[in-house]
């Protein structure tokens, strides 16, 4: 076949490779950063077998309008791509929030060997030996679950944007919502259609799905204060964590807990599992209590969240809160806008404020209604944790910076 393949920055390179090297003629065009103007021309007036987009692009993209020719998203390439040899059980995890600290979860509950890859980081288990560190496109999955096949080992794959559907159980984590690709495409839509062809699909509240095989976390489990009780398939087992306490945890939790019991293992390992760095992770240093809330998916809830945990563990309203998002961080699919920025500060309350990343311009109604809140600026997390550190007198801090982590 001959095969046109979009997007290069983000995993297309990969999946042209691969498909070249399974004996196809593959044309690579980077449509985002144009540095390859002269195979973007060949392009259009070319006759393809196949094209592959990323989800996230323009439907009406020049190379994608008034063609004939079929077009697949990298989520399908992949699922393509890997076949039949799959890793034992595969697990693949989508979602606008809590993706990472289910599939961390989840991690901790799998027996034996397998490979963990997230926005954190790819990890071999038991051991959490870093492999490497790439991004959550689909074209991720395919070094990853290469991998795990020559342990042998289980796989679970963090993916933005949906999932490939190739692997035993797809898991959606959130039913928040937002458009993209141009602002034409629904977020969520494309998540739920990604798992078409999962064989079991496990999904958050709120997120309908008329996909067969699929169980509803809101069905099979319910919280109270540290206790959660997962009722599924004719199993019952309660666990205790403080963890469930928390909103940004209980949901993931609960995930994790369901998924182990459809794969057939026990979930009881999450009584001792500890919250993840940069997600709600508390740290202590010069009498300061430390909320690192500091991640890709951080959000005006989050961060209340993440507030009213650090008071209570400080027993003191004082607080000095780091916000912002890093410039330049495109790994975030999600921005944090300056009105949800300066929304979270005026709910907070805080003692202190460190701005993280670009401030509104001067002489904007965004920039005059915060400029009179904020007592330093910062250009990395780690700049304005240190400036927190050295400016808070007593209470807490906490971490409230949109970044790739």
């Amino acid at each position: 076949m001959h095969i046109l393949v979009l997007d290069t920055i983000h995993g297309g390179r990969e999946i042209g490779d691969t498909f070249a090297d399974a004996g196809n003629i593959v044309d690579a065009v980077d449509v985002y950063n144009d540095t390859t103007p002269e195979m973007a021309e060949k392009a259009k007036n070319q006759n393809y077998n196949l094209i592959i987009a990323p989800v996230h692009l323009d439907p009406d993209h020049p190379l994608l309008l008034n063609r004939r020719t079929p077009v697949i998203s990298h989520h399908e390439a992949v699922r393509r791509l890997l076949g039949e040899k799959l890793p034992v059980p595969m697990i693949e995890i989508t979602g606008a929030r809590g993706k990472t600290t289910t599939a961390h979860a989840l991690a901790h509950l799998l027996p034996g060997k397998g490979v963990l890859h997230t926005s954190t980081g790819t990890y071999t288990y038991p051991t959490k030996h870093l492999l490497w560190k790439r991004s959550i496109t689909p074209a991720s999955v395919l070094p990853g679950v290469k991998y795990a096949n020559q342990m042998p080992g289980w796989m679970i794959a963090e993916i933005s944007l949906g999932v490939t559907g190739a692997g035993d159980l797809a898991i959606i984590t959130s039913a928040e919502d937002y458009s993209f690709a141009a602002g034409k495409k629904c977020a969520l839509k494309e998540k739920i259609a990604s798992a078409k062809h999962a064989k079991r699909i496990l999904v958050a509240d709120r997120v309908f799905c008329d996909h067969e095989n699929i169980v509803h976390i809101g069905d099979v489990a319910r919280c109270n204060g540290m206790n959660c009780t997962i009722e599924l398939d004719g199993k019952c087992c309660t666990l205790k964590n403080p963890l469930f306490s928390l909103p940004p945890y209980r949901i993931p939790l609960m995930l994790a807990a369901a998924a182990a019991m459809m794969l057939n293992q026990d979930p009881t390992p999450l009584n001792h599992f500890d919250a993840l760095p940069g997600r709600m992770s508390v740290s202590h240093e010069k009498d300061l209590i430390i909320v690192d809330n500091a991640n890709s998916g951080t959000n005006i809830a989050t961060t209340l969240c993440a507030a009213r945990y650090a008071r209570h563990c400080a027993g003191t309203g004082e607080l000095t809160l780091v916000i912002g998002q890093v410039e330049g961080d495109g790994a975030v699919c999600e921005g944090f806008s300056f009105d949800q920025i300066i929304c979270t500060i005026q709910k907070v309350h805080p003692s202190q404020v460190i701005w993280v990343g670009r401030v509104p311009d001067p002489g904007s109604e965004a920039c005059r209604s915060v400029k009179d809140s904020i007592d330093a600026h910062c250009t990395t997390l780690e700049e304005g944790r240190n400036t927190a550190i050295q400016i808070t007198g007593k209470g807490s801090i906490v971490l409230a910076v949109k970044t790739w982590r």
